[in-house]
């Protein structure tokens, strides 16, 4: 199986959400994320691709063109830093399936809130020909989302990776 990671945002154009307090950017956790999930998922015997870009065209394209079986976009939501929690975007009925195995295994595996899986009207599922989902693990505007970003990352990474293995040995 064939997976397409990719880390939301640029570092350079769009660090995308930034925490107000800290200046921590959204860019560099999905970075961090990105690479742990390659590795943990090669681990596994998955091909694994990965591209973090401004461009969200080149990004899709780049996935499609390898013929990816699944993409797997990794983000930090910001609200109004008072918003919490865990949720994961998908359009199709098999990208539901790989939601629904990724949210679990983070509402397992961190203190998070259950924001839920939901439908989404979002560039990147929409222009990706494989099984694709949208991953918001934290809110990083939120003090105590941003600590569980920082202190468990790894415990969400290998919560994504082990539902993306869930969904393939289903």
């Amino acid at each position: 199986m064939k997976v397409f990671i990719n880390p939301g945002h640029d570092r350079v154009y769009d660090s995308g959400a930034i925490n107000p307090v800290t200046g921590v950017r959204e860019c560099d956790i999905v970075a961090k994320a990105g690479k742990l999930l390659a590795g943990y998922l090669q681990t596994a015997g998955l091909e694994v691709r990965s591209l973090q870009d401004d461009s969200l065209a080149l990004v899709c394209s780049e996935s499609n063109e390898w013929g990816a079986d699944l993409f797997v976009s990794l983000h930090c939501n910001a609200f109004n830093t008072e918003a919490r929690g865990t949720e994961t975007y998908y359009k199709s009925f098999n990208g539901q399936r790989l939601a629904g195995f990724i949210q679990s295994q983070i509402i397992r595996s961190v203190p998070t809130i259950d924001r839920g899986c939901k439908t989404g009207d979002l560039y990147v599922l929409n222009n990706t020909d494989a099984v694709a989902v949208l991953v918001e693990m934290a809110f990083i505007d939120n003090m105590d989302d941003l600590a569980l970003l920082e202190q468990q990352l790894d415990k969400i990474v290998r919560a994504i990776a082990r539902g993306i293995t869930d969904y393939w040995i289903a």
